[in-house]
C-alpha cells in the first residue's frame, strides 16, 4: 500500500534584512543600499535591496566591489539582534499553522501541511498576507510533496517573478512568489532546471557534468543510478534520486546546537596585545552570555586565527568540566593565544567558540549519593558564580551591557 503524498511548504523572507530595515525607516523603500560592514573595514555585503541587485550587487560580495558596481549605494550596519527578533515572530506565525515546522535559517523553514484539509494555495496566500499586513515583511513559498522540489520551487518562482518585474519596467520590489508543484510532476518540473540547482551539486560536480554533456536535472535523470554512483560516489545515488523529485527526508523540528563562537575580521591587521585581549574579552562575556540564554554549556573551548598571509589555524582545550562563564573561556582562550602566537605578529582575524555543549552542572539534590556530593564539593564555587552571573545578565539586559561590569581581581 502507498504512503499518501505529503504537502511540504517552503517559505523563504524576500531579502531579510533589507526588509527588516525597510519597516524600520521606510524612506529606504525602492532604493539602493546594503546591510553590512563598511568598506574601508573589509565589509561585506550581508543582504541588499532588489533596486541594489538591479545593478549587480550582491549577498557575500565585498562592500567595495558593491560601491564600484552602484556609486549611491545606501550602507546600513547589521543589527543582527533585531533580525533574530523579527525571525522569532515569523516563526511563532508558522508555528500557528501546525507545530511541524523545520526552520533551516533566520529567514527560511519547512512546514508540512499534510494533515491540514484545506487547499495548500488558500494556506499560503493567507500566510503571506499574514506576514505582510502583521510584520510588513515579503515571503515566496514553494509547495511541492517533499523539501527537495518545495525550496527548488520557491527559487524558480523568485526568480521568474523578479524577472516579469524587470521586464515590466516597475519599480525593483520583492517578488512575493507563489509556485506549486502538484504531485507526481516532480520530475517533469526539473527537468529543464540548471544542473547546479540540484542539492549535492557543488562546483566540483557541476564542473564534472559538464565535462560529460550533462547540463539540466532533466539530463542527470537519464543516466543509469550504477553509473553515477561509480562516477560521484554516494553522492551519485542522491543524484539519481533527487533528480527524480524523489526525497523521503522527514520534517525535523528540532536541532542540536553544536557550537557557539564569535569572530571578527580586523579593518586593519592588529599587532597589540592589548587589543587582542580585549578582543578576546569581548567575544567570551558574548560567547558565554548566548550559552546561558539558551541553557547550555560546553567543554571544549576554541581559538581561531587568521594571519595576513590568510593561514588560518585553529586550537583547543577541552576541560574537565563544562562551563557558562566568560572569565573561564577568556583564560583558556588567552592561554592559547600565547601558544601559537609569536611576539609582535600580525593578527588579521581571531574567533572564540565552544563546542561539546550539554546541559549546565545541576545543584546537588537531597538524595544525592555521599560520593556524588564528594566530587561536586569543588563545584560550589562555580555554582555561586552562576548565581551571580544570571544577576549581572538580567541588570544588563534591562539597562544596557555597561551598567555594569566585574571588577579586576
Amino acid at each position: 500500500m502507498e504512503a499518501m503524498p505529503r504537502t511540504i511548504l517552503h517559505i523563504d523572507l524576500d531579502a531579510f534584512y533589507c526588509a527588516v530595515e525597510e519597516t524600520r525607516n521606510p524612506d529606504l523603500r525602492g532604493k539602493a543600499f546594503a546591510v553590512g560592514g563598511k568598506p574601508e573595514e573589509r565589509g561585506v555585503v550581508a543582504s541588499c535591496s532588489y533596486a541594489a541587485r538591479r545593478m549587480g550587487v550582491r549577498s557575500a560580495m565585498p562592500m567595495g566591489r558593491a560601491l564600484r558596481l552602484c556609486p549611491g549605494l545606501i550602507i546600513v550596519p547589521s543589527r543582527h539582534s533585531l533580525y533574530s527578533e523579527v525571525s522569532e515572530q515569523v516563526m511563532k506565525r508558522l508555528h500557528d499553522l501546525t507545530s511541524l515546522v523545520e526552520q533551516i535559517s533566520i529567514d527560511e523553514a519547512f512546514l508540512d501541511l499534510s494533515d491540514i484539509r484545506e487547499s495548500p494555495e488558500v494556506i499560503a496566500r493567507r500566510l503571506q498576507a499574514r506576514i505582510r499586513e502583521e510584520l510588513q515583511l515579503p515571503c515566496s513559498i514553494g509547495i511541492a510533496s517533499n523539501k527537495l522540489v518545495a525550496k527548488i520551487a520557491t527559487e524558480v518562482g523568485k526568480a521568474l517573478r523578479l524577472r516579469e518585474i524587470c521586464s515590466a519596467q516597475r519599480e525593483a520590489g520583492p517578488p512575493n512568489a507563489l509556485t506549486i508543484v502538484p504531485f507526481g510532476e516532480e520530475a517533469a518540473f526539473l527537468s529543464p532546471l540548471p544542473a547546479e540547482m540540484l542539492w549535492g551539486v557543488g562546483s566540483k560536480t557541476s564542473a564534472r557534468l559538464t565535462e560529460l554533456g550533462i547540463h539540466t536535472i532533466g539530463d542527470i535523470a537519464k543516466w543509469p543510478k550504477s553509473e553515477l554512483i561509480r562516477m560521484f560516489g554516494e553522492n551519485g545515488r542522491d543524484l539519481a534520486r533527487h533528480s527524480k523529485g524523489i526525497d523521503d527526508r522527514p520534517i525535523t523540528t528540532e536541532h542540536e546546537t553544536k557550537s557557539i563562537s564569535q569572530e571578527i575580521t580586523y579593518s586593519r591587521d592588529v599587532r597589540d596585545d592589548k587589543v587582542l585581549e580585549k578582543t578576546l574579552h569581548e567575544m567570551s562575556v558574548e560567547v558565554a552570555a548566548q550559552l546561558r540564554r539558551n541553557n547550555l554549556a560546553g567543554k571544549t573551548i576554541k581559538l581561531k586565527l587568521r594571519w595576513p598571509d590568510f593561514t588560518t589555524l585553529t586550537r583547543q582545550t577541552t576541560l574537565n568540566s563544562p562551563t557558562d562563564q566568560d572569565e573561564e573561556i577568556e583564560r583558556v582562550a588567552l592561554d592559547l593565544l600565547k601558544s601559537v602566537r609569536k611576539p609582535n605578529q600580525a593578527v588579521r582575524l581571531i574567533g572564540v567558540g565552544v563546542t561539546g555543549l550539554g546541559q549546565p552542572i545541576r545543584q546537588l539534590g537531597l538524595w544525592d549519593s555521599s560520593e556524588a556530593r564528594r566530587k561536586a564539593t569543588v563545584r560550589i564555587n562555580s555554582e555561586k558564580e552562576r548565581k551571580l552571573q544570571e544577576v549581572m545578565d538580567e541588570l544588563q539586559e534591562k539597562y544596557g551591557s555597561n551598567v555594569i561590569h566585574r571588577g579586576k581581581r
